[in-house]
């Protein structure tokens, strides 16, 4: 036997050197295990320091996301730390054989700590594959790291399986069978795995949410964005730089706003009332009418409606009671004159809805509600055209002989008692008089 030779040969070497022993003594068996040490330790070295480097080398001068991504992960470093042990797992147990203790122990060390490489690398491999998705943008459509996540966890619960069936020479089949028996208590140490992962699913089937989404979640105070989706949780950084975590499968069991599709409209809805004090609303004398005429936005209008009037009262033979005819109200010019002033306006939407509408009147007032789009979705642009246009609108509401309904204040009292005072203060003459 080829075995029985080499043993033979190095006994010999071996007893040439002094050493008494046998074929099968400690001494060629020390000797065999350092060889087989050794071409482990050379294979690594040329495997690592020869392959992996130009293989390396190479992949750095290719610009691709998924080059440098393996280098980042060291995939190849781990798959070369691998080879040894493969190697000795080969090499060690046979040399072992008169010794079947030790060969038994050494076979299943070595087999469970190839597993362990093994499992190593793939999870080295699975992390550059989950860099990969995201730089390409697939992470943005799939929750890719809940499936990297899985997988991990899957292979690692098979690692374990095979680590127990090494170490107690049994089948991987008798233990899975046996999970059926522990299916429960499985189902409730992982619940929060299992929806998760079933979330995950769903969220990324039906698009419901994806990485750089703005989403808004009440229930858990969240309002920001969704800066990581992995297998039980939903990472969001909220806009005051607070990070909530929400469950996975709150996302597909609770309500939740998504405000992606306003981002990837274009526009941006300004809605938003201003109460008109009820006792300001009147009829608008011909001067006026003529004084407003003077604004350029509002020419148009004023000449049209002033002929549609004059034709539809001129129709009435009799008495011209004021209550018959039809006039102008300084709230209805107003109100065509904002709707007017936003489709001129450069930074409203032209082709999504732009209205000014009267609301229900309440107790304070009558709101006249701004119901438009800014064609900028970006945040801090959107609220100072929104601040710019209802600065316009208080601004420029006396000038249509209107005032804005305001609650009744400190300063209100402040001027109802200094008018007192000053009554009080005038002679009783000048009171009289008026």
């Amino acid at each position: 036997m080829l075995d029985h030779g080499v043993r033979k040969y190095v006994t010999d070497k071996l007893t040439q050197m002094g050493f008494d022993t046998d074929p099968y003594g400690a001494e060629p068996t020390l000797v065999f295990i350092l060889a087989a040490i050794g071409i482990a330790g050379i294979s690594y070295l040329l495997v690592h320091r020869v392959i992996v480097r130009y293989v390396n080398l190479a992949i750095s001068k290719n610009k691709q996301s998924w080059a440098n991504s393996l280098t980042k992960h060291e995939v190849l470093e781990k798959l070369a730390a691998l080879v040894p042990v493969m190697i000795l797992d080969v090499l060690v147990p046979p040399i072992l054989t008169h010794h079947p203790l030790l060969a038994t122990m050494s076979d299943r060390c070595l087999g469970i700590a190839v597993i362990v490489m093994f499992i190593w690398m793939m999870f080295a491999l699975l992390d550059a594959l989950h860099d990969i998705a995201y730089l390409k943008g697939i992470s943005r459509r799939m929750p890719i790291k809940s499936f990297v996540q899985l997988i991990k966890l899957f292979t690692f619960f098979v690692g374990i399986v095979i680590c127990i069936s090494i170490l107690s020479n049994e089948s991987p089949i008798i233990f899975l069978s046996g999970l059926g028996v522990a299916t429960g208590l499985v189902m409730l140490v992982f619940k929060d795995t299992i929806l998760g992962f079933v979330a995950g699913i769903q969220l990324s089937a039906n698009r419901m949410v994806s990485l750089n989404d703005w989403i808004q979640m009440d229930e858990y105070g969240a309002s920001g964005t969704v800066e990581e989706i992995s297998l039980t949780t939903v990472k969001v950084r909220n806009f005051d730089n607070t990070i909530s975590m929400l469950p996975a499968y709150a996302l597909v069991q609770s309500a939740f706003i998504n405000w992606q599709g306003m981002s990837d409209s274009g526009g941006r809805r300004i809605k938003r009332s201003v109460h008109i004090d009820l006792t300001s609303i009147r009829f608008l004398s011909e001067g006026e009418i003529e004084s407003l005429k003077e604004i350029r936005i509002l020419r148009e209008f004023l000449f049209e409606r002033v002929k549609e009037i004059k034709e539809f009262n001129e129709s009435f033979e009799d008495v011209h009671h004021a209550a018959n005819l039809r006039q102008m109200t300084n709230v209805g010019v107003f109100r065509a004159y904002l709707a007017v002033y936003l489709r001129a306006h450069k930074d409203v939407h032209n082709y999504m809805t732009c209205m000014v509408r009267q609301l229900e009147p309440t107790a304070e007032g009558l709101p006249l509600q701004v119901y438009a789009f800014v064609n900028n979705t970006d945040w801090v642009f959107y609220e100072g055209v929104q601040a710019d246009i209802f600065d316009h609108i208080y601004a420029i509401m006396p000038m249509f002989g209107l005032r804005p309904f305001q609650s009744f204040g400190g300063h209100d009292a402040v001027n109802i008692g200094l008018g007192s005072q000053q009554n009080n203060a005038a002679p009783i003459g000048d009171q009289i008089g008026r």
